[in-house]
């Protein structure tokens, strides 16, 4: 049997208080139509849809494979929503899941299990619910003799129905046919004046069809975020589902609440991670890397036996044994090659250091490749920028370059060269050569007395 998927996207989200699209907020750095698809991704449908609505044109860009996609242009009710899918769907034999997209703690492993319960029932409809500690504001499931006969929406139930604790999560699975037959029979006779699908259940159970539900083990993904309040309830619930997931696979979290790492973040057994850590996008953490207390990393990747003291990591490659930190920091598109060191008050940006060079503290690397095995001595910069160009530093391997030395891109220092500390460096040096860029020292004795700044010795 065939499967497909329809996504509500369409809304708004006036109570987000926001311009974005209520679907485009992000919960551990992805939107959360994206956590939708990723556990609709665990059925691998045959057709998956997505109904846009405002900001489509947005909505649509955040999705990078193009999926297929209608546009409701007013925003009249989940009926109407899934109605106008009906032209790439109603003619199909087969099950269909209609879903939220603003339900990112539904997980793939809960949509697999309601998809094969709605088969062995042998179903028309099969709801996902849940028992809500406090049910206000949710649809309620009311059933007779343990069969679901309907859904009454808050604003429309009575108290002996909002007394009941058993709620819509929004979640669904139908038989096709059935589903797009049903929604041409629904009306918009209620108090919000919109097309609800949830009144597809009632035609059903009226047509004698079978209708189920399958209730959640766990209440918390049934969340729906409209306000910024659930936003960040979302957010605390899926970070621990993240955490607990990696300690499970061998990392060690010393302290998982104050620890925050994104989604997609990779992180191999044995690796090590303090708290007060923040590990945000496509980063790659490999096994026996070190993040102390402090540390924030975005978009790298950390290969073996790294260590990061404190410092910023971004857009980077640490290779194996490198460190950095305290207080360093890693700019975009920086390469540390093997057991290369960056000390504290050190940052870097747009370069490759190659293996065993250190940068042990107060230096700035801009737009320069590095060798092997290059000493940078405390106060060196890199004078990549004149106000309008960027220009390129080329160091070679077995360099040393002196404190406080300042070097003025376009440049290249040769093999075993050395740059005498306090040297400003404009030119070329070539290879075993010692530059040495600095005026020479003047005494002017006792001409100190004539300065403002002298104050006479008590004798």
């Amino acid at each position: 049997m065939k499967k497909y998927a329809i996504i509500l996207a369409a809304g708004k989200g006036t109570r987000m208080k926001s311009d974005l699209p209520k679907v485009l907020h992000k919960v551990t750095g992805k939107t959360m139509l994206d956590h939708v698809r990723v556990a609709v991704s665990a059925l691998s449908p045959d057709k998956e849809v997505i109904v846009v609505g405002h900001r489509a044109d947005d909505v649509l860009a955040s999705l990078a494979d193009g999926p297929e996609f209608v546009k409701q242009e007013e925003q009249l009710g989940t009926g109407h929503a899934v109605q106008i899918v009906a032209p790439l769907l109603d003619k199909d034999e087969g099950t269909t899941l209609v879903i939220a997209g603003d339900t990112p703690l539904i997980s793939g492993d809960t949509l697999e299990k309601l998809f094969a319960y709605h088969e062995s029932e042998g179903a028309t409809a099969t709801i996902l619910t849940a028992i809500a500690p406090d049910p206000t504001g949710y649809g309620r499931i009311i059933r007779e003799g343990g069969q679901v006969t309907k859904i009454v929406e808050q604003k429309d139930a009575n108290e002996e129905e909002k007394a009941v604790p058993e709620i819509n999560t929004g979640t669904y699975v139908f038989d096709n046919k059935a589903l797009f037959d049903a929604l041409t029979k629904i009306n918009n006779n209620n108090n919000q004046g919109e097309y609800y699908l949830t009144d597809v259940i009632e035609i059903f159970k009226n047509a004698g069809q079978k209708v189920c539900a399958y209730s959640l083990d766990d209440f918390e993904e049934s969340l729906g975020v409209n306000d910024r309040v659930a936003l960040s309830q979302a957010e605390k619930s899926m970070r621990a589902r993240i955490n607990h997931n990696h300690m499970v696979n061998g990392v060690t979290l010393i302290d998982p609440e104050t620890t925050y790492i994104d989604a997609d973040v990779e992180i191999a057994p044995d690796a090590l991670i303090e708290g007060n850590v923040v590990i945000k996008g496509k980063t790659t953490i490999k096994s026996g890397v070190v993040i102390t207390n402090g540390s924030r990393i975005v978009d790298s990747v950390l290969h073996s036996n790294v260590e990061v003291r404190n410092s910023t990591v971004e857009s980077s490659i640490m290779e194996t044994g490198s460190n950095i930190g305290p207080y360093g920091h890693l700019r975009p598109q920086t390469i540390l090659h093997e057991n290369v060191h960056v000390g504290n008050f050190v940052e870097i940006k747009g370069s490759t250091l190659g293996a065993n060079t250190k940068a042990g503290h107060l230096t700035y690397i801009g737009n320069a490749t590095v060798g092997e095995d290059v000493n940078f001595g405390a106060g060196t910069i890199t004078v990549n920028y004149d106000g309008q160009n960027k220009f390129h530093t080329e160091i070679e391997d077995h360099a040393f370059v002196g404190s406080n030395s300042t070097l003025i891109a376009p440049l290249h220092i040769g093999k075993n060269a050395l740059t005498a500390a306090g040297s400003t460096i404009t030119s070329d040096v070539p290879d075993d050569t010692v530059a040495i860029g600095r005026a020479r020292q003047t005494d002017k004795i006792g001409r100190a007395k004539k300065l403002p700044h002298y104050k006479k010795l008590d004798d």
